[in-house]
């Protein structure tokens, strides 16, 4: 794992996942180092898929991660797993709906060329949704 050193004024992230277990294996390592650093910083944390099982598997993941954070938000979603495309509108209005209720100043979310068709839905709309953070 790299080290990380957040930019002054930096106290604001946002985690966007498709899965329950995308953030933890994408960014886990890099979240804990945040969330012990020397400034505390307030997390929201968004799974767009998963119930039953998954969604309390997602849950309880991220409050452990997340347990050094100023504050979580910690949301799970109910979106079709490996039907995010022709959920694409929906997922959209979330994302809009989404925009004014946070300012973040760093995003997590998956990589832009993932051959993961949920995955990639995200990185996109990430991207649209926030390109001037």
């Amino acid at each position: 794992m790299l080290g990380i050193r957040l930019q002054p004024g930096v106290e604001r992230v946002l985690c966007l996942g498709a899965h329950s277990d995308d953030l933890e294996i994408g960014c886990g390592g890099t979240l804990l180092q945040l969330t012990e650093g020397e400034r505390p910083i307030e997390v929201t944390w968004i799974v767009f898929s998963g119930d039953g099982r998954r969604e309390r598997e997602a849950r309880a993941s991220a409050e452990a991660l997340l347990a050094g954070a100023k504050s979580a938000d910690i949301r799970t979603e109910r979106f079709r797993d490996g039907f995010f495309p022709p959920q694409a509108a929906a997922i959209k209005e979330y994302f809009e709906a989404l925009k004014p209720q946070v300012a973040p100043d760093v995003i997590f979310t998956h990589y832009r060329h993932d051959l993961h068709q949920d995955h990639r839905l995200i990185s996109e709309l990430t991207w649209n949704t926030f390109r001037d953070h």
